[in-house]
């Protein structure tokens, strides 16, 4: 299995503008809430269960374990994301079924239109899942792992982020360098 480094450079490499970084930071936690919505029916406690699971559980306890086995701290940060989305996802579940699927179906559509609008716009490059079906899997710890290292959080891992995948920079690849920040 690859490295948490060699998971997150690998993602990186397809993400090195920041406007489309942007476009990530609103894109990947809709798309991520979305699922937890669209996949919180049915539930079920099959008669002796303190709580209902549903298909949503199985997803994000799955992608959990994933990525405390990528990196403990990371993992266990995750989890509180994994568990506001299992929250939402049963909250919206709870509703009538136009609110539910105009939610789910509403935060998906929109998200994967950031995405993509952040690819074509500004990176000039086709999503990293296009290549690697796991890009799918660990574009909400990149996105997370970002938001971490613009507050200072351990500044050795996107270093080493960035010497494999190259610093992010403002214009996209065809722009003149000396724009480049």
């Amino acid at each position: 299995m690859r490295t948490l480094t060699d998971q997150l450079a690998q993602y990186a490499a397809y993400h090195r503008d920041r406007r489309n970084i942007a476009t990530h930071f609103v894109g990947i936690p809709m798309i991520v809430a979305a699922l937890a919505v669209l996949l919180s029916r049915p539930a079920s406690n099959f008669g002796v269960l303190p709580l209902a699971l549903s298909p949503a559980w199985v997803l994000f306890v799955a992608a959990t374990v994933y990525y405390l086995v990528l990196d403990v701290p990371l993992g266990l940060m995750m989890a509180v994301v994994s568990a506001l989305c299992l929250w939402l996802g049963h909250w919206l579940a709870q509703a009538p079924l136009g609110t539910w699927l105009g939610a789910g179906i509403g935060l998906f559509v929109v998200g994967w239109v950031f995405q993509f609008v952040g690819h074509a716009a500004y990176e000039h490059r086709k999503p990293a899942f296009v290549d690697d079906v796991v890009g799918l899997l660990i574009g909400p710890l990149f996105v997370l792992a970002e938001a971490l290292f613009g507050f200072g959080w351990r500044p050795a891992l996107r270093e080493a982020i960035e010497s494999q995948a190259g610093p992010t920079r403002i214009n996209a690849p065809h722009a003149n360098p000396r724009h480049q920040g």
